[in-house]
């Protein structure tokens, strides 16, 4: 399973104003704490790793170049380098996106046992999985990726996908009652087939 621990807002803002002020380290460290969440959030959405990899470069360097210009971020550099990483996909596609199927495997939890019958059935809830998140928007994905994926906040997400908070809460909504509905469907085909 894909698992970031991003740290806490006041240790964000602190590397972020020291990285404004041209420190190497802090950027080192910006660029070591983000590429992983950055990377697996545009993998989600590209099926080649080495294009997903360009894209999450692509923000950093970005990030770089925009640290001492106006339109830096001077706050919610998480919301910031998400934002950039959404806009550097949406450039590449031109139109939104589905979650890659691929992708999916990575971002469901990892098997606790060796055991084969576990291994089942996990494939056979991946596979549920799957089947279910593609079949949901690709608003409705991307606001449980970034909501319960990468773990942000309304505001972050709804900065990130240019909404207002109250929207990202309905969609939100919409998105976890589709899924449930989902979920609920293909358990049902898998149990009768």
């Amino acid at each position: 399973m894909i698992l970031i621990v991003l740290p806490d807002i006041t240790i964000e803002d602190r590397l972020l104003a020291q990285a404004r002020q041209g420190d190497r380290e802090a950027l080192m460290r910006i660029y070591d704490t983000y590429f992983p969440p950055i990377y697996n959030f545009i993998r989600l959405r590209v099926d080649d790793t080495l294009l997903a990899e360009d894209l999450a470069s692509d923000v950093f360097i970005k990030l770089v170049e925009t640290l001492r210009g106006r339109n830096a971020p001077h706050h919610s550099l998480r919301g910031w380098l998400f934002k950039v990483a959404r806009n550097r996909i949406h450039d590449h596609y031109r139109a939104n996106k589905n979650i890659t199927s691929e992708a999916i495997e990575e971002w469901l939890p990892s098997p606790t046992s060796d055991e084969p019958e576990e291994q089942f059935i996990r494939t056979v809830q991946i596979e549920q999985a799957r089947t279910a998140l593609l079949n949901l928007s690709a608003d409705q994905q991307e606001v449980l990726v970034l909501r319960f994926g990468q773990g942000l906040g309304l505001q972050e997400t709804a900065d990130i996908m240019d909404r207002n908070v109250s929207a990202i809460k309905s969609l939100q909504f919409r998105a976890v009652n589709a899924l449930r509905q989902l979920l609920g469907e293909t358990s049902q085909e898998f149990g009768n087939g």
